[in-house]
């Protein structure tokens, strides 16, 4: 019996983090394949990328909690920045088509994320500020 248990636990562990890392390997659909973080955070990129979050997605999405869209902290360590650029650059196609991105749609009661029609440089420094929020 007792390694039955042991084998059920390192089971459930090896599922668990298979899906974080499906999560997290996931690149998403559009036209972003890499990003490569510096070690440090550009903070203008963050201080501009605040300001278009502000201007742009809040109305959707907060920071600490799930509002029309899920929560924005901690986002960098649930899904790869290349799937978060790619839902900020290309939300109908990823909606459509990316597994992870029509899980959230069902959750969040079918609403859409607006495209923005933003440039890579612009999806990234929101993402750079994504990063001052863990």
């Amino acid at each position: 019996m007792k390694k039955i248990l042991i084998s059920l636990f390192f089971i459930l562990i090896g599922c668990n983090s298979q899906s974080k890392n499906s999560n997290t390997n996931n690149k998403g659909i559009g036209p972003v394949s890499e990003v490569i973080f510096d070690e440090q955070i550009n903070q203008n990129q963050a201080k501009s990328g605040e300001k278009m979050f502000n201007q742009l997605c809040s109305s959707c999405h907060m920071i600490n909690e799930e509002s029309l869209g899920p929560a924005i902290k901690g986002v960098i360590n649930r899904r790869s920045p290349e799937w978060i650029m790619n839902m900020i650059l290309n939300p109908t196609e990823m909606l459509q088509k990316d597994p992870i991105a029509k899980k959230l749609l069902t959750k969040y009661n079918n609403e859409y994320m607006y495209n923005q029609n933003l440039i890579e440089e612009e999806a990234r420094e929101i993402i750079e500020y994504f990063r001052t929020l863990d």
